[in-house]
């Protein structure tokens, strides 16, 4: 997920209209690093002040989020259609039957998750459309409930997303694996291989992005 995000660096032309980091925004907790990984791309809040004393470097940050909740929404919107159809008809195969109590249950979770991103990627874009600099600044200078909110609001959408995507995923592995035909079988073998690697992929790439940016932060 982090990926997504640019670590770019924001230059002050003005050295006066610069604002140092709070004291209050340097000490933080593993989980508020996480936190700043996943919402921002780097696991501090130094880079992201920065953009908040520019109003354009402002504008750039906020469409970037405001993007990428929209293609959350979009994403959601697809999960909660194909979990609702999957949810409400039979299999049309005897072979591949997702109606019995494990795949079905996930199918429903998945359906509710998808729900829910729905619901915080919407808020959370409202949210963005309408905010400044400014206000992004006074939010964070209070510190605590108040920053784990503002990141918060860009990091429960996607991972609501990603619970919503597994939830469907494991339902149609287990159908799969639980198949009479030896071609389902293997073919949900060797989509699980395919998904693993990448997956793998995906976390090691965040994880060296991670010890870098703690490198560079230091």
């Amino acid at each position: 997920m982090a990926s997504f995000y640019s670590t770019q660096s924001y230059v002050i032309t003005d050295p006066r209209a610069f604002e140092p980091l709070p004291d209050a925004l340097r000490r933080t907790s593993l989980v508020m690093r996480v936190l700043c990984f996943l919402a921002l791309g780097r696991p501090d809040l130094g880079d992201h002040w920065k953009s908040l004393q520019s109003e354009q470097a402002f504008e750039t940050v906020r469409s970037r989020l405001c993007s990428i909740l929209a293609s959350t929404i979009t994403t959601a919107s697809v999960l909660l259609a194909i979990s609702g159809v999957f949810v409400s008809t039979s299999s049309p195969v005897s072979y591949f039957d997702y109606t019995s109590p494990a795949p079905y249950c996930l199918l429903f979770i998945s359906l509710m998750f998808a729900m829910i991103a729905m619901l915080t990627s919407g808020s959370s874009m409202i949210r963005w459309l309408h905010a400044d600099q400014h206000w992004a600044r006074e939010q964070l200078e209070q510190g605590d409930y108040f920053v784990l909110s503002y990141l918060l609001s860009i990091v429960t959408p996607i991972i609501f997303v990603a619970l919503s995507l597994h939830c469907f995923m494991f339902a149609m592995m287990i159908a799969g694996f639980s198949s009479q035909s030896m071609i389902c079988r293997a073919a949900t073998a060797l989509w699980l291989i395919a998904y693993t690697a990448n997956v793998g992929t995906i976390l090691m790439e965040a994880m060296w992005k991670y010890a870098t940016s703690l490198n560079h932060a230091a």
